[in-house]
């Protein structure tokens, strides 16, 4: 049975969703893929070892989602592994953010942001997106995403500036020293999966003023370096990712002192793709 296979992939986890001929819909949880940092031998592992056996190999079409996708050799990356599993498939790769657009604005324009692992943000005309402030990744942007709320929360015990409360709960809980942080962040690959793994962390703490804190700058600072670089005053600020899932209280405050308005909130786009791509059937 043929099938058209949707992938919405972060650096931690993708959800995949295979659409059935008879509009049937199969879903399957893996590991992050990302092919800046994978190689495509590691890639294929994963298809065959988790897709394969759910699926078969009767996948014809993909559409692969993803925030590695950043350019056309990567796309073509991409294609080679489906082909190699899948042999009769066609990939279409594409950004996490049109993604998100699709799976927040449908086929109506607006501004579509992630908010999750990594951050990013466009403004969508309901086909394509025609204006994306770069995210800069972890290092140079990403503001108010988890990797960056991460390395906030690290950067405050590695410099002693965590509460004492904070700081003993986070040594007890991580056991982490300073070597091994630094071979974390700069020495393994994926440091962004390993910094947002602290969200939870900082979500249980999120009433502790250093923490409220930490949120709402970050939060603030995502608005006025992005948003405030499109049409906001005309158009609602549609969010797709777990950061803008579970502190939605908080950046709802926070945008509406900085003049924001906030629209639809997903913790996840797959659903929403589904949805856009069976329309295409």
């Amino acid at each position: 049975m043929a099938m058209k296979l949707i992938a919405d992939s972060g650096s931690t986890k993708v959800d995949w969703r295979a659409i059935r001929d008879d509009g049937t819909v199969v879903s399957i949880l893996t590991e992050g893929i990302n092919p800046v940092f994978q190689k495509k031998e590691y890639i294929t592992d994963i298809f065959r070892l988790k897709l394969v056996p759910e699926l078969g190999t009767g996948v014809k079409e993909v559409y692969f989602y993803g925030a590695g996708v950043v350019s056309a050799a990567i796309s073509e990356v991409l294609a080679g592994c489906f082909k190699e599993v899948f042999p009769d498939s066609v990939c279409y790769a594409a950004s996490d953010v049109l993604a998100a657009a699709r799976a927040l604005c449908g086929h109506s324009e607006g501004i579509a942001c992630i908010m999750g692992t990594g951050s990013n943000s466009c403004f969508y005309d309901g086909h394509a997106i025609v204006k994306n402030v770069k995210a800069g990744g972890f290092i140079l942007g990403d503001e108010a995403s988890g990797g960056v709320l991460g390395r906030k929360l690290i950067a405050d015990y590695i410099k002693g500036l965590l509460p004492e409360e904070i700081e003993k709960e986070f040594v007890s809980r991580y056991g982490l020293d300073y070597a091994g942080i630094v071979e974390k962040v700069y020495k393994q690959p994926l440091p962004s999966r390993f910094l947002a793994s602290f969200s939870p962390f900082l979500n249980e703490f999120r009433s502790h003023p250093h923490i409220d804190r930490l949120l709402r700058t970050s939060f603030d600072e995502f608005f006025k370096r992005n948003i405030y670089q499109y049409d906001y005053k005309n158009y609602k600020v549609n969010l797709v990712g777990s950061i803008a899932y579970y502190y939605q209280d908080i950046l709802k405050e926070v945008a509406v002192r900085d003049g924001v308005a906030i629209g639809k909130i997903l913790k996840s786009p797959i659903e929403g793709l589904v949805e856009y791509h069976k329309e295409l059937i």
